[in-house]
């Protein structure tokens, strides 16, 4: 019972007792050291952190923008399908209006003069067959050419496929050319125009810069060392910039990222704000699959013949992709986030004295005298001014 009544009355004590903090001051190189040290590793880290690179006393805004595109160039090829072919604008960027993209045609499968009838399959694993119970009439095979009719014919005298309803004769896109058809692209170039918004600030701008003119712009070409502010890009010379090799993207195509950045310190002057300008291959190049890389699609162009028959000619068309890709954030000096900033700091420092009493109480030769007078605790029944004056906090 006893027992209870002693546990009772320190519960008691302890919900009635009042802590407050006793001020040491202890004259030790070590600790001063410490103490010091961790206050400029702080003050160092707020000022070159906090306030240069990240300028967290600035209030921010992301980016808002709009891209447009002007390709020029031209390109004469000779083949066997389409003979001396003179290849403009017109015909080589598909589609002419991209969001934020565009793209040139570098390499091609032509398949002229085909027309809705009857042909044998392209031999594969599930279209080579060896008499007509091998095919299936109405079957259409997702991966195929078209639509069974039931028949195995001769593919050549060799090899017999399934009869298919399709456009015919059927693409046969085994062999790329190689080098590219369309190998002089490398020498064409793009226009970007480029505006950006900050809604936060109000702040509009264009990456064409106030004395970019129109005969300024039938001149330059962008050149990072001579000619940074340019916006128009040769197609050879971003490829270079991203590490690539221009023909030999040119033969299966792939994807190229060219990107804006629009990072901006309002508090600076205006003109201090331009574009970054750097270009990026988007797609997996190094990867074992060879359906990883590369970039394809097709399309057709569709003719009537004398007969009234419709034709067309079938294009599985290779080439770059260029996406625009614009990023960037703005800050102004706020007085909110600065003194946000100027309490955090403050934070950081009020830990300088926990971690030198931490030191002091736990690696300290003298670390039980420090304890001694770092925690003192005044019973009632001493409540006198003697006892309180007496006591003494130096340090030996």
């Amino acid at each position: 019972m006893a027992c209870d009544k002693d546990c009772g009355k320190k519960c008691v004590g302890c919900l009635f007792d009042y802590e407050t903090p006793v001020m040491l001051v202890i004259s030790s190189k070590r600790v001063g050291a410490v103490f010091r040290l961790i206050q400029m590793l702080i003050i160092a880290y707020v000022i070159v952190y906090e306030c240069w690179i990240q300028q967290n006393y600035q209030e921010t805004d992301s980016v808002v923008s709009s891209v447009s595109t002007k390709v020029k160039g031209t390109a004469v090829t000779n083949t066997s399908v389409l003979g001396v072919h003179v290849w403009d604008v017109a015909e080589y960027i598909i589609p002419p209006q991209g969001e934020n993209s565009f793209f040139v045609l570098t390499n091609m499968i032509v398949t002229p003069a085909q027309m809705q009838s009857r042909c044998p399959e392209v031999p594969g694993p599930t279209t080579v067959c060896l008499s007509d119970s091998d095919c299936r009439s109405g079957y259409s095979n997702v991966r195929g050419s078209g639509v069974q009719t039931g028949l195995c014919v001769n593919y050549s005298a060799s090899v017999k496929t399934c009869e298919v309803l399709s456009w015919c004769p059927l693409e046969n896109d085994t062999e790329i050319p190689e080098p590219a058809l369309l190998e002089a692209a490398e020498d064409f170039t793009v226009l970007i125009k480029n505006s950006i918004h900050y809604p936060k600030f109000k702040f509009r701008k264009q990456n064409i810069l106030p004395h970019i003119n129109s005969t300024y712009l039938k001149n330059c070409t962008f050149n990072r060392k001579t000619d940074p502010e340019c916006p128009i890009f040769r197609m050879g010379d971003m490829l270079e910039e991203a590490g690539e090799d221009f023909r030999n993207m040119a033969v299966k195509g792939g994807a190229m990222g060219i990107l804006l950045d629009w990072t901006c310190d309002l508090d600076m002057k205006e003109q201090l704000c331009v574009p970054k300008y750097t270009f990026s291959r988007l797609d997996n190049k190094n990867s074992e699959s060879d359906a990883a890389h590369g970039y394809n699609f097709r399309y057709a162009k569709y003719f009537k013949n004398s007969e009234n028959t419709e034709t067309r000619t079938l294009v599985k068309a290779y080439g770059i992709r260029f996406d625009v890709i614009v990023f960037g954030k703005a800050g102004k000096f706020s007085t909110v986030q600065a003194i946000i900033h100027i309490g955090a700091t403050l934070s950081f420092l009020s830990l300088v004295n926990a971690v030198c009493d931490w030191f002091v109480l736990n690696f300290m030769e003298k670390k039980n005298y420090y304890k001694k007078h770092k925690f003192i605790h005044l019973d009632k029944m001493e409540d006198t001014d003697n006892s309180i004056g007496s006591t003494s906090y130096g340090t030996q």
